[in-house]
């Protein structure tokens, strides 16, 4: 069966349509642009549709992490009936926080991969998302000395890298949840609160 592509041809109206309605009903003063894959090629992933977004309001999206840009992401990938295995190809950025966040992962991978080489010791990334991690994975992909597996449960899983061969640890204990805010509460993810050709563009 033929692999469905994303890019501004096959999808963009629909994403276009989509963030429109969120970021109005959420009354975000944000723009977005689109671009195709070939268009910026620095994202290691190597994305085929690349969403970015600026405005006064695009800060709400970076905040804790990045939580509602992802967010933001996953409902896209949902409205679009993305396979898991698909995700990678469309990736949204706001101020090149993504862009800056993988380059960061794989430098830091390629640091850790030299502690356990040196060490003959496996080393436990901090949590992450599925994204991060899988930046992690596909940065010491070909070291073939060492192998990584992602591991824990639910917010707190993390990458951990080994030597080639070395079994795998037990899973740490579940961390008790965090206190996040008056109520222990989360901040919901959106709203108000205290080089190459032209893109395709949404939101001006």
């Amino acid at each position: 069966m033929s692999r469905r592509e994303y890019n501004i041809a096959t999808v963009g109206d629909q994403i276009e349509d989509f963030l429109d309605r969120v970021l109005d009903t959420a009354d975000l003063d944000i723009d977005f642009d689109l671009y195709d894959g070939e268009e910026i090629e620095a994202y290691f992933e190597g994305p085929t549709l690349v969403v970015k977004f600026e405005g006064p309001d695009v800060s709400y999206l970076m905040a804790n992490k990045g939580e509602a840009l992802l967010a933001l992401e996953q409902l896209t990938q949902e409205v679009l009936r993305m396979n898991s295995d698909e995700h990678a190809l469309l990736c949204f950025d706001a101020n090149d926080f993504r862009l800056l966040r993988q380059e960061e992962l794989r430098l830091s991978a390629l640091t850790v991969a030299g502690h356990v080489r040196e060490s003959n010791t496996p080393y436990r990334f901090n949590p992450m998302n599925s994204r991060e991690r899988r930046v992690v994975h596909l940065a010491l992909r070909g070291e073939t000395d060492l192998r990584t597996e992602s591991a824990g449960v639910g917010p707190g899983r993390h990458v951990v890298v080994y030597p080639a061969g070395m079994p795998s640890l037990p899973d740490l204990p579940p961390q008790p949840p965090q206190f996040r805010g008056p109520g222990g509460g989360h901040r919901p993810p959106f709203g108000r609160g205290p080089g190459g050709p032209p893109p395709r563009r949404g939101r001006r």
